[in-house]
């Protein structure tokens, strides 16, 4: 097991990680922007060193900065986290360069399947059905007007290097479709300095459901089943729950095996999640792979007990799997809801802003993880994201009473939150039979009627 190592990231992921390498008596070296010192959760890393000012892009994106806090903090590995560098597969070979572990998959198979094209062809040849579109980047308009008329509209055009929502778009007609690839290339150009895109099938009203895998350096790879993160708003999940509700066994392990299938043929080691999507048909395709930890990894480590950041460190360093695929049992259902500063009565708007008090909810069956504190700042310069609820009970019924009633007992001040909305989808008769989809809460709630 490593000594000492860097935690390139802030926030609740941070202390999540330092909390877990303080159980494997692994030291750590924090690192934080002028935005978040003083930041509470700090003060549990053995060191921690400022990295810039407030910008992301001045301080957490700073790959130069972030590797002299390693040599400096004299660590063995540097874990990402979710979000600022954790996909970033010029960073990950920076890392190994400097003789610094890094925390998640081999730069090559990040790269490979960081690609959204490169993705979808591995996946193709490993047999993982993909949905119908290009079969490699749009070249020109020509094609995607061809494309598209093959495939039948409505499209989605997707940006290759892209996630979170950025750089898509849907287009019902050629009209639509020539406006929304200037406009997709342009979005994708400016987040990620790739405007490449391509084009599916819109599939409608899909449910978005992901597979975790861990697979370490010895050949072996496993699921630890899956999650259905079908509540979104603007393409970002703000609940998941695990097992997915209403999904036939056959079906659940068939989507299972193929996510093992993938990450196998992309020679892909730690932790990742393959993510699909589910017609209304019972018909799933490969949609990416995100190469790091996820946000909702919580609610896997719940119903099986695996603790998913401690495996990361173990497979990093070299460690086997210490468990087989028929080893890996579920137990009871578990929900997270995401609590942001948000304003979800005007689409969902950040409210940053102090947090003059917060009460977090507890009793048998509640987590919450959470770097915040009263008195502390939300800062405008990063993700809204400020606590996950997390409940696991022994049925979804019991998991959805629990909710209920951890969402009545938080109490935030000073801040607007996702929470109203929150009670809302759990009293919402089509979440509790398990019927939403990942346009539920644009319908329910539309942007329009705030």
């Amino acid at each position: 097991m490593y000594k000492r190592i860097l935690v390139a990231n802030r926030g609740e992921i941070a202390l999540r990680i330092i909390r877990a390498c303080r159980e494997l008596g692994v030291e750590t070296v924090a690192i934080f922007s002028e935005a978040d010192r003083g930041a509470q959760y700090l003060q549990l890393a053995d060191e921690a060193y400022c990295v810039g000012s407030a910008r992301a892009s001045d301080s957490y994106l700073r790959i130069d900065r972030v590797i002299s806090a390693a040599e400096i903090g004299n660590v063995q590995a540097i874990h990402p986290g979710y979000g600022f560098l954790a996909e970033n597969a010029h960073f990950n070979e920076i890392c190994r360069s400097c003789n610094i572990d890094f925390i998640g998959p081999p730069h090559e198979a990040m790269r490979l399947l960081g690609d959204k094209n490169s993705a979808r062809r591995v996946a193709r040849e490993a047999g993982v059905p993909c949905v119908p579109g290009s079969p490699g980047p749009i070249s020109d308009e020509g094609e995607a007007l061809r494309i598209a008329h093959e495939i039948g509209f409505p499209v989605l055009i997707k940006a290759a290097a892209g996630g979170g929502g950025r750089g898509m778009r849907v287009a019902a007609n050629d009209l639509v479709l020539k406006s929304a690839l200037q406009q997709a290339q342009a979005e994708a150009a400016a987040a990620f300095g790739d405007g490449t895109l391509y084009l599916e099938k819109y599939i409608e009203r899909p449910r978005h459901i992901e597979v975790q895998i861990l697979a370490d350096h010895h050949g072996n790879a496993v699921h630890l089943w899956e999650r259905d993160c079908s509540l979104q708003r603007r393409h970002q999940k703000i609940i998941e729950e695990s097992p997915a509700p209403n999904l036939p066994q056959s079906l659940r392990e068939e989507i299972c095996n193929a996510a093992v299938k993938l990450v196998k043929a992309a020679g892909y080691t730690n932790a990742g999640t393959v993510e699909f999507i589910l017609d209304q048909q019972g018909h799933f395709y490969f949609i990416e792979v995100n190469a790091r930890i996820q946000v909702e990894h919580p609610v896997t480590e719940l119903v099986t007990g695996i603790d998913l950041i401690k495996m990361q460190l173990r497979v990093a360093c070299g460690e086997p799997l210490p468990f087989k695929q028929e080893e890996i049992r579920t137990s009871g259902a578990a929900i997270e809801c995401r609590i942001n500063a948000e304003d979800p009565e005007h689409d969902f708007r950040p409210c940053p802003g102090r947090i003059e008090q917060i009460f977090p909810p507890g009793g048998p069956g509640v987590r919450f993880d959470s770097h915040v504190h009263p008195g502390y700042l939300v800062p405008p310069y990063y993700d809204s994201m400020i606590g996950k609820l997390l409940v696991h009970q022994p049925t979804r019924e019991e998991a959805i009473r629990t909710m209920r009633r951890a969402l009545a007992e938080l109490r935030i001040q000073g801040v607007k939150t996702t929470v109203p909305r929150q009670m809302e989808i759990l009293n919402h008769a089509a979440f509790v039979e398990g019927r939403v989809d990942t346009k539920f809460i644009e319908r329910t709630w539309p942007p329009s009627a705030s």
